[in-house]
Parts: C-alpha cells; sequence; structure tokens
C-alpha cells in the first residue's frame, strides 16, 4: 500500500495535556462558588460529548484534564456559609474600604476557583485578604498602594 493515502500524525494528538496544579491550601468556597464549579463540571461533560462525537483527541484531552481539576474542586469544597454579623472580617465578607485619596473599593473575600479582582472578589489566601480577615471596622491596612481605613463590613 502506498504511503500517499496514509494520515500521518501532525503529532497534536500525542501530545500530553499537562495537569492543572492544584492549591495546597484548603478548598473553602461560597455557596454561589460550588454552584460556579457544578456549572464548570456540567458544561465539560457536555463540551467532552462532543468532542468525542467530532474524533477530535486534543480536545478530548485538554476537557478530560479540565474535567479531572474541576471534578477534584468539587470533590473537595467546603462550602463556608455566612453567619451573623460578627463585626470581624472574615470569609464571606464583603468589606468597603476608603482610601487615603478618597476612594472607596470593595472586596468580597472568596475561594480561590472564585476570585476575580477585577470584580473586587478576592482569594482568602491573597495577600490583602490575609491582612483583612480579623479587622475591624476602622481599622486601617497598608495596601501596596497606600492606606486605606475599613469602613463596612457585610
Amino acid at each position: 500500500m502506498s504511503r500517499a493515502f496514509v494520515k500521518e500524525s501532525d503529532g497534536e494528538e500525542d501530545q500530553e495535556v499537562p495537569e492543572l496544579q492544584v492549591s495546597r491550601h484548603r478548598n473553602l468556597v461560597t455557596p454561589s462558588g460550588l454552584r460556579q464549579i457544578e456549572a464548570t463540571v456540567e458544561r465539560l461533560q457536555a463540551d467532552l460529548t462532543e468532542a468525542r462525537a467530532a474524533s477530535d483527541r486534543s480536545t478530548v484531552k485538554r476537557i478530560q484534564r479540565d474535567l479531572r481539576y474541576w471534578t477534584d474542586r468539587l470533590r473537595t469544597a467546603e462550602v463556608v456559609t455566612t453567619v451573623a454579623a460578627t463585626g470581624t472580617v472574615r470569609f464571606g465578607s464583603t468589606v468597603l474600604l476608603e482610601k487615603q485619596d478618597g476612594e472607596r473599593v470593595d472586596y468580597q473575600i472568596v475561594g480561590e476557583d472564585e476570585a476575580d479582582p477585577a470584580k473586587g472578589r478576592i482569594s482568602y489566601v491573597s495577600p490583602i485578604a490575609r491582612m483583612l480577615i480579623g479587622a475591624y471596622v476602622e481599622n486601617v491596612v497598608a495596601l501596596a498602594d497606600g492606606e486605606a481605613r475599613i469602613l463596612e463590613i457585610s
């Protein structure tokens, strides 16, 4: 048989897909964060079915890798429900800060997978969150761009 009609591998499907790194920290999540993880697992399962139907091996490998990560995150999730306000910053708290220039900024302390700093959601293991956890209204914290005073905790 002539080799002219045999598809040669482009090497893409043979390449290993590196595993996603799982954090060494506890997998604390808010109830909303748990729903996000569950939705991600469901979406990936649907994507995997489509990729298999299309015989897209490289996509199947990538999705399987992502599915392993998110399934593990779902399995290890520790949901932290909010409790009555204690006046102290803790996991799940939203903190209103006032910077020296008068600018106000909100941060909600959430799990690593639900963090989105652009939207004010910061991971509980981030440097800012670690400074805030345990603080009270009127405490002053040192941010990278100057000090800020805690105005409100909810």
